[in-house]
């Protein structure tokens, strides 16, 4: 434990020189997060005190001049919200990172060969892998990664038609050019189009990087979506957003756990924890058993559940659970545009979800922190100043005004869902910045395996 809090501590205080600049600490009491805070304090605190050999003057505080104000850290423990984790999402790069094979912006696909007749004990073909890059430079992730579903497929769509239209038009100026004829008419047509062809061939780079990433995104989105077809996730998506905001349930949880097919075991495992974490009142022994009698029959693993049941009864005592927002998402029928016969995507009974902006427990605390507001979730926040000569311990700010500039670290581990909010809930607010971090980025999948092995100790 100690190894791993030094390697966050000394990653953190690497950042920070980087970055020219001295936080101002936020943590929660008696939590992981709590020890990194005391850890991170005491390292930068060390660093400043020996004038000689500290990091943080002359050059390095270059890049923190442009901000007067110096940046706010919140450090967070996972144990704040364990169900965002676990959320089935409905937003593009959300969505690819927990049903693709995602890592470090790359992603791995399997084409699936069509099937073919094969003689009867001849090997079977292999699958192609192909492998896509998604980065900064790719105009269209940067556009719609924080998109709704159906909203992304849409647009693939919008850009294949673009396309299509700007590749008619030079092809129609290339049959033009062979005009014969000599007659004054043609030949200041054939100057006009002359112009035309010239600037088309010059936009050709252009049109075939629009075509490589047109490619692309088709590949990806067609596979995000037989995922959400096969395994219901639009379903899951609602129902669990239904649950965490306290909103009434169109249909029972057991009804879902006992439908063969909607989705995977881990779909209704993950399902069953959102519930269980998010209940003001654990469900009685009876029910638990019945609940459990489902999961193991549609081939669930409990060991997740031990963990949680023994995580729920610890956080009790220590306090309320956490809300999530009394928000919901509305369907918006099935999809209009999409689903026209020309279209790649074949969308049909998938849910056009529009999301509400709501805020997760994460960026509520930070707003709470970062606009100074008093709120009973927050106000015991420990405060850390590495530049203040002597550290005393407490929880009232020194600094009254709002941050300008603030960095969310997790320990324990974040995803994307979370990143998404916070990237959402800046957007309305001008002139401000903020950088999401985390000890590991993990998918629900690799997340319900920690809580499988630590239902096990």
């Amino acid at each position: 434990m100690e190894t791993v809090m030094d390697t966050i501590v000394d990653s953190l205080f690497c950042f920070f020189v980087t970055l020219g600049a001295v936080p101002i600490i936020r943590c929660s009491r008696g939590t992981a997060a709590e020890m990194v805070a005391v850890k991170l304090d005491k390292k930068l605190r060390e660093n400043l005190r020996d004038a000689r050999n500290s990091l943080f003057t002359g050059d390095t505080l270059g890049a923190g001049q442009f901000s007067f104000q110096r940046p706010l850290l919140v450090l967070v423990d996972r144990n704040i919200d364990l169900a965002t984790p676990l959320h089935h999402t409905w937003t593009y790069q959300a969505l690819v990172h927990d049903v693709l094979d995602f890592h470090l912006n790359r992603v791995n696909l399997e084409e699936s060969s069509g099937v073919e007749n094969s003689p009867a004990g001849a090997r079977p073909k292999r699958k192609n892998k192909k492998s896509y890059d998604l980065t900064p430079v790719d105009k269209f992730w940067q556009k719609h990664k924080g998109s709704p579903f159906p909203e992304v497929a849409e647009s693939v769509q919008q850009e294949l038609e673009s396309y299509r239209a700007q590749e008619d038009e030079v092809k129609r100026l290339k049959s033009i050019m062979g005009l014969e004829g000599e007659d004054e008419g043609a030949i200041s047509m054939l100057s006009d189009n002359t112009a035309k062809l010239t600037s088309a061939v010059s936009s050709l780079p252009e049109l075939l990087e629009k075509k490589r990433l047109i490619d692309l995104h088709t590949n990806v989105a067609t596979a995000v979506l037989e995922h959400i077809k096969a395994r219901k996730l639009d379903v899951y998506f609602e129902y669990e957003e239904k649950i965490m905001s306290k909103t009434t349930l169109d249909k029972s949880l057991l009804d879902i756990i006992s439908d063969p097919d909607a989705g995977t075991p881990e779909d209704k495992m993950r399902l069953f924890l959102i519930y269980y974490i998010s209940a003001q009142q654990a469900p009685s022994e009876a029910d638990l058993e019945q609940y459990k009698k489902a999961l193991t029959d549609a081939g669930c693993n409990l060991n997740p559940l031990q963990y949680i049941k023994q995580w729920k009864a610890f956080a009790k005592m220590a306090s309320a659970p956490t809300s999530y927002g009394n928000t919901t998402t509305k369907p918006m029928g099935l999809l209009s545009r999409v689903m026209n016969t020309g279209s790649q995507f074949v969308m049909e009974g998938v849910k056009n979800l529009v999301l509400k902006q709501q805020n997760l427990p994460v960026t509520r605390i930070l707003d709470n922190l970062m606009e100074m507001k008093s709120n009973p979730e927050t106000d015991d926040y420990r405060y850390f100043d590495p530049k203040m000569l002597r550290g005393n311990d407490s929880s009232i700010p020194r600094n009254k005004n709002p941050f300008q500039e603030a960095i969310v670290f997790v320990v324990g581990g974040g995803n994307y869902i979370e990143y998404q909010n916070l990237v959402d809930y800046i957007k309305g607010k001008q002139g401000k910045h903020i950088l999401y971090g985390c000890s590991e980025l993990f998918n629900a999948t690799q997340f319900i395996k920690q809580l499988s092995q630590l239902g096990q100790k």
